[in-house]
């Protein structure tokens, strides 16, 4: 038995090897390609002696430590970013990197960064206005992505995050122009979103239809409701419209730390939420028992059926759940934000949240980490166009899909391979 098994075992052994290195060997020539488009496009189209200004403090009148503005010689800079990228693609084609996936966001944040120091080549941005805009771009993706998290480690998809923040920015905006309270709002938008998550898990637990369609249908029923209402009701009576905004609470000492204390700590209180659900979330997944039952049941439901745990219930309480994070991040388009509500007010942010999700590997913490990358991508397209067609001369058309070109990279796999937990979207029927 074992002289007929070891060739098997060696010949895959060779074949692993063999990929592992066309990995290596592609991963290398990648970022050498990274670091020749720095040289061509940023470098070859920069001057000598011109100047990158970067703020660093906020344009508020903010209670903040002061911090000089960074100034880089443009052209110097861009050429020592493409000789840094240069010389990780040469060590990935010579020995490689264990992680080189973590290598690659690397050199995607210095590509980034090259690309920043040649758009304002003569002029300045404030950078600290970049990242706090990142911040509130990223927090209707992360509810969508912790909405994700919560209902597919419990082994139900849901496509449907779309239409229950759709659905959460309404109802928050109308209760709270009615009640005169933006919590009211706020409550309003967690119990419309559950209630469609109880729906979902109706549809996809009970009755075991297909989830795909299942959330697919409540996307286009929230679409065609708030439409609606929208048309009939709100815009013809504004007062119906204008339900106000949470104020930035700072919090005191953390938000005076430069650079941190603006972006993470001088916020409305549906972010501080975000951050509080985020690290809730972690806890409750792998610290405790319900969240080892959560996993569990979107592994191998029927282990977990055997040893005593009620599968239906962890995924009924999860998917409802789900849905009133989402309507949270719902209501940080209108409450949290502009303070009304227009048709199709979420512009896809749910399936971007879905895309964070798989990015961050169905972990809350990456997550939102990958939701800040998105957020990122929405604040740079935002900045770029301020600074006019003649300083970056690419069409506005093409900086507006920026977030939903990078949703389309991830997507497609560039990152790696994720594995979701293996019972995602399966129906489970007790015997």
């Amino acid at each position: 038995m074992t002289a007929t098994t070891a060739p098997v075992n060696t010949s895959l052994g060779a074949y692993a090897a063999r990929r592992e290195r066309r990995k290596t060997i592609a991963y290398g020539i990648f970022f050498l390609l990274v670091a020749l488009a720095i040289a061509l496009l940023f470098v070859r189209n920069s001057a000598p002696g011109m100047e990158s200004t970067f703020k660093l403090n906020p344009t508020t009148k903010e209670k903040v430590v002061p911090l000089g503005d960074l100034v880089l010689p443009t052209q110097a800079a861009l050429i020592v970013l493409a000789g840094i990228v240069s010389v990780i693609g040469l060590y990935q084609l010579v020995k490689g990197f264990k992680r080189a996936v973590i290598v690659l966001g690397i050199v995607a944040l210095l590509f980034v960064f090259a690309f920043l120091i040649w758009a304002v080549r003569g002029k300045s941005i404030n950078l600290l206005g970049i990242l706090t805009f990142t911040v509130a771009a990223a927090t209707p993706i992360a509810f969508g992505a912790m909405s994700g998290v919560m209902c597919e480690r419990s082994g139900v998809v849901n496509i449907a995050i779309e239409g229950m923040m759709l659905t959460g920015a309404m109802v928050a905006v109308v209760f709270a122009s009615i009640s005169g309270s933006l919590w009211l709002g706020l409550l309003g938008a967690v119990i419309s979103a559950g209630l469609l998550g109880v729906f979902l898990a109706v549809l996809a637990i009970h009755f075991r239809v297909d989830q795909i369609i299942a959330g697919t249908a409540i996307n286009i029923f929230a679409l065609g409701i708030t439409s609606f209402i929208s048309q009939r009701f709100l815009q013809p009576t504004p007062a119906l419209n204008s339900g106000g905004v949470f104020a930035k609470i700072a919090i005191p000492w953390l938000s005076q730390i430069p650079i941190i204390g603006p972006v993470f700590f001088n916020q409305s209180i549906i972010i501080y939420i975000l951050f509080a659900t985020v690290i809730a979330i972690h806890f409750m997944l792998f610290y405790t028992r319900w969240g080892l039952r959560t996993r569990a049941v979107g592994e191998h439901p029927r282990a977990a059926d055997t040893l005593g745990v009620n599968v239906f219930k962890i995924r009924y309480i999860n998917v409802i759940i789900g849905g009133m994070i989402a309507g949270v991040g719902g209501a940080y388009f209108t409450i949290g934000s502009v303070g009304r509500f227009d048709e199709a007010i979420t512009a896809g942010k749910g399936f971007i949240g879905l895309a964070a999700m798989i990015f961050g590997r169905w972990t809350p913490l990456g997550a939102y980490g990958a939701s800040l990358i998105f957020g990122f991508s929405d604040a740079l397209q935002a900045r770029l166009q301020v600074l006019g067609k003649t300083q970056v001369p690419i069409p506005s058309e093409w900086l507006l899909i920026l977030p939903y070109l990078v949703t389309m990279i991830v997507l497609a796999g560039v990152v790696g391979k994720t594995v979701a937990p293996a019972a995602d979207g399966k129906p489970y029927i007790k015997d």
